[in-house]
């Protein structure tokens, strides 16, 4: 027949023809093995009464709406293939990431191309159904032929999206999940959308996630999630990967996700994290977590009080991964104790040979103890429109700083 197109509600149940036209089976799924092919069908499995038949795709002589003509009648029983991606089975129903429109998708059909070869015809996978009028042709399947429901669903729009955009989860040899494709797509999308991504899967496909990117994209979409899935995918991973993706988020935030932990599993992953970033976690494991030596960063730029503006701005890019959560810089005298703190604004309005301490204003003392109640705290971000709060010891030295995205975690109840 000409190139066109089959659905996989089509190709389900279709009779299969041996070389004299008899009919020995219908089709009850259609498999792919994406190590030989990404797109092509490579089995049909077909049901003959209680017995399940494979046919490979090049014993395909025709396919078409009124069913499956052999070119040989060699069939074999069927038997799994953990290779195997199987449609029914693993694609139909299931939850896809659709990587450009950035959201998770749930199939419910798909959408073949028939292509007459020299000695067989192929059938290809060309998108997957998501919309409406793929829905419509499942809920009227088997109950009519299906020219007629082609000629129903013409006006609904279609909806889908294209196999090769596809991170299909599939099944790998021991029955986890894996992502089929790259997965730079994901790592190149914004953290608060693969966010959104991760929040939509169940536990295995948020798994399959995070183990399939780098560390860093896996710490950044980590920090959108609440509280609770983050301690529930972290706890999913092994321990050497949850420490990885622990070390790139900030101090306090992978504190507050070991505090989510059994104590043993904290442990654990606390033991495989880098000697220093093990020390600050700890650290700040000591805190309650409503209270500010809880909420506070460890990550902030302290210099002395004769630093000048060219010092701290040479310090700013030695903190280049963590200048996102830095709103100012901290001053410091000979015993670490707070004595002021220069905005970045100022700083970027400034000489390079101004003295810090000569931009530092009367009203930029505002500092809380680590006891400090998590009321309190918002309150005074509210009360003086605060972008960072530093946290002093008794004996007034630096020890931390909460950052405005730090309280509106808590005003939104994700801690």
């Amino acid at each position: 027949m000409a190139d066109t197109l089959l659905y996989l509600t089509e190709l389900l149940g279709l009779k299969v023809h041996d070389l004299k036209g008899r009919v020995i089976g219908r089709v009850k799924e259609a498999a792919i093995v994406p190590l030989i092919d990404p797109f092509r069908i490579d089995r049909f499995l077909i049901a003959a009464g209680p017995t399940w038949f494979t046919v490979r795709y090049d014993q395909v002589a025709d396919i078409s709406l009124d069913g499956i003509r052999l070119s040989h009648e060699q069939l074999t029983p069927f038997h799994a293939d953990e290779y195997m991606l199987r449609l029914v089975r693993d694609l139909l129903d299931q939850q896809i990431i659709d990587a450009h429109g950035r959201k998770v998708v749930r199939v419910t059909d798909a959408t073949f191309e028939v292509r007459p070869a020299d000695t067989y015809t192929g059938l290809f996978v060309v998108e997957v159904d998501i919309g409406l009028r793929s829905i419509f042709r499942r809920l009227l399947q088997g109950t009519m032929p299906p020219r007629w429901i082609r000629r129903l669903q013409g006006p609904i729009p279609p909806n889908s999206i294209s196999w090769q955009f596809c991170n299909i989860i599939e099944p790998d040899p021991m029955r986890r999940l894996r992502l089929n494709i790259s997965p730079k797509q994901l790592e190149q999308m914004h953290p608060a959308d693969l966010a959104d991504i991760v929040e939509e899967l169940g536990p295995e496909g948020r798994e399959a996630v995070m183990t399939s990117i780098d560390s860093e994209s896996a710490a950044e979409a980590l920090s959108e999630v609440d509280i609770d899935i983050q301690a529930s995918i972290i706890e999913s991973l092994e321990t050497e990967k949850a420490a990885e993706i622990l070390e790139e988020m900030s101090p306090d935030e992978a504190a507050d996700v070991l505090q989510e932990l059994e104590e043993s599993t904290s442990e654990e992953i606390l033991e495989e994290m880098s000697q220093e970033e093990k020390t600050e976690v700890e650290e700040l494991l000591e805190y309650d977590e409503h209270t500010a030596g809880g909420l506070m960063n460890t990550e902030y730029i302290a210099l002395h009080l004769d630093a000048t503006v060219q010092e701290a701005i040479a310090s700013l890019r030695e903190s280049a991964g963590a200048v996102d959560s830095i709103n100012a810089v901290f001053l410091i005298d000979p015993e670490e104790r707070l004595v002021g703190q220069v905005s970045l604004g100022r700083l970027l309005v400034s000489p390079l040979d101004t003295r810090l301490m000569t931009l530092a204003g009367d009203d930029d003392m505002l500092q809380v103890q680590s006891d400090e109640k998590e009321a309190r705290i918002t309150e005074r971000f509210d009360k003086y429109n605060l972008l960072a709060l530093p946290v002093v010891d008794d004996h007034r030295r630096l020890i931390g700083v909460i950052t405005a995205d730090d309280v509106i975690t808590v005003l939104r109840g994700g801690r």
